[in-house]
């Protein structure tokens, strides 16, 4: 009986190390993709030898672009993010300064409840299938 749960066991690690292997992984390159994506043309659409290969330099070039553009858009959120966070820290640091003692520690504890609270929450995961509320739903707010 132990062995059959030893057994279960490590199929289990087994598949959950599979599995985040293959969520967790590196997004192929500019120049894999476009060789993907050149391979499946070719091979739907019987291209020559010379058609491929300027398929190929086009979705290169069209990839790479692409590519620029996604890590410049990341960087700009990641900016984004930083600059909210300084300003939330000094409107935070001119509440202070205003509060007295006794009203700065329930400052940090109403902080702490909002922070805490289900309600404010916007989980990714919860998708409704109700268009009036939209792609994440939370249409009670």
């Amino acid at each position: 009986m132990k062995k059959w749960i030893y057994v279960t066991g490590l199929l289990v690690l087994v598949s959950l190390s599979t599995y985040a292997q293959k969520r967790g992984g590196e997004r192929p390159g500019a120049e894999e993709r476009a060789s993907r994506a050149t391979e499946k043309m070719a091979e739907e659409l019987s291209l020559t030898d010379a058609q491929k290969q300027e398929l190929l330099t086009i979705n290169v070039e069209y990839a790479k672009k692409v590519e620029a553009e996604r890590k410049a858009e990341i960087e700009a959120r990641k900016a984004e993010m930083t600059a909210k966070r300084a300003e939330m820290k000094a409107q935070d640091a001119k509440i202070q300064a205003v509060l007295t003692e006794e009203q700065k520690v329930k400052w940090t504890e109403m902080k702490a409840e909002r922070i805490d609270n289900p309600r404010r929450r916007r989980p990714n995961a919860q998708i409704e299938s109700d268009p009036r509320k939209g792609k994440r739903g939370g249409g009670d707010r």
